[in-house]
């Protein structure tokens, strides 16, 4: 009798993450998008003042950056299967308290940890696709990972308003704990564990984040600074646009309309996008992103009318939809195999820290000068961004590995 080894797997597919990443990213961003307009409400009924109802949002971000770095350690240590599904699983059960929390502050709190528990799930998730696509399939793997994300955070709002307005307010969030262990149990079953490059970091812990950071310092401080700058940009798109809009005396359902097709068109280009990161390198995405959303807010000061206003939403639209994925493409790329998920928990941590700064710089130059200034400002620094990608981040296209 002779022993018979078990067939090797087939060669990578795109298709092949379906099951285990595009459809449980976009049941999360569903559910995610149920809460995200209703929580300020669900804090007013509460009792909540519109000051402490806002901060309650951004609690939600606070929770995501603060436990970017222990999700990092977390999926070096257990792995990506099971950080990913514990991740869905704890937003699922935070979502049922905080639909039957009476009170602002218990909210705040379960809100908070909803925010630790996306952290787990965004960087385990990047982890696991990291590892399992090959670097030349990365750019559209993650490029699509980033549309299905968009597409799931467009629909969300749109069923908790509709809930929210026949059901009452908590019903999203049952829909989010509904989505959330949906996706929750479609990892458990679909996604491979343990993995080799899993057991590879579990046996080498030993020097930890400090040694990794001193190890990727010069990536860190190049490629690092270029995530910053783009996260900056894109995150201030979202406040130009609005206020802008207010500022020159168009109507909100002008500022909506045009909003919304400058979304349309940012989500429109995720696949060519991530195919031209996979055919002539990263930074034939990174860098046009960058040139092109500061573009858009170097023409937003000079705007005055509905035209104008539009043709710089689309630019700004255009610019954003020339690189999703990108940001989660180089932390792949850069990631070492031994400590993968120490890295992405802080490349995480630097984008999201990105995210979090574009509105503060908006609002400490807006206040002290102007809305013009502020946008200014911001497109230098991401020409500047642009400028330090092409000459001083290293390309990490390499076919064939």
């Amino acid at each position: 009798m002779t022993d018979t080894a078990p067939p090797a797997p087939g060669p990578f597919t795109i298709r092949s993450l379906i099951l285990s990443v595009y459809l449980p990213t976009f049941f999360f961003s569903v559910g995610e998008g149920a809460v995200l307009p209703i929580i300020p409400l669900f804090a007013r009924e509460r009792g909540a003042s519109v000051a402490v109802a806002a901060l309650i949002v951004g609690i939600r971000a606070l929770g995501t950056l603060l436990l970017d770095l222990p999700s990092g350690v977390v999926v070096s240590r257990f792995g990506d299967k099971g950080a990913m599904v514990a991740g869905t699983a704890l937003v699922a059960l935070v979502a049922v308290g905080a639909s039957l929390s009476g009170s602002v502050v218990v909210l705040a709190a379960l809100i908070l940890v909803m925010g630790g528990g996306w952290a787990f799930w965004q960087v385990a998730r990047l982890a696991y696709v990291s590892e399992v696509t090959p670097v030349e399939k990365r750019g559209r793997a993650l490029s699509i990972l980033g549309g299905v994300s968009r597409a799931g955070t467009f629909v969300g709002p749109i069923l908790g308003g509709f809930l929210g307005n026949h059901y009452g307010l908590e019903s999203a969030f049952y829909a989010q704990a509904v989505m959330g262990l949906a996706a929750s149990a479609l990892m458990f079953i679909n996604v491979r564990s343990p993995s080799e490059s899993e057991a590879l970091r579990g046996h080498r812990l030993a020097g930890g984040l400090v040694a990794m950071v001193l190890e990727s310092r010069r990536i860190l401080l190049s490629a690092g600074l270029v995530v910053i700058a783009l996260q900056m940009l894109r995150q201030v798109r979202d406040v130009f646009l609005p206020l802008w809009g207010d500022s020159i005396g168009l109507g909100v359902a002008q500022i909506g309309l045009v909003y919304g097709a400058s979304s349309l068109l940012d989500t429109a280009m995720f696949y060519p996008a991530g195919y031209v990161m996979d055919r002539f390198g990263r930074k034939w995405a990174g860098v046009p992103s960058l040139i092109t959303l500061s573009i858009g807010l170097l023409f937003l000061p000079v705007t005055s009318g509905f035209y104008g206003y539009t043709l710089v939403a689309m630019i700004l639209g255009i610019g954003n939809g020339l690189g999703p994925g990108i940001v989660m493409t180089l932390g792949a790329d850069f990631a070492p195999q031994t400590r993968r998920g120490e890295f992405l928990g802080l490349w995480r941590f630097i984008s999201d820290a990105g995210s979090a700064g574009g509105p503060l710089v908006v609002s400490l130059i807006a206040g002290v000068a102007s809305l013009g200034l502020a946008a200014v400002v911001t497109a230098v620094l991401g020409l500047t961004g642009a400028v330090l990608m092409w000459r001083r981040v290293p390309e990490t296209l390499r076919r064939g590995e």
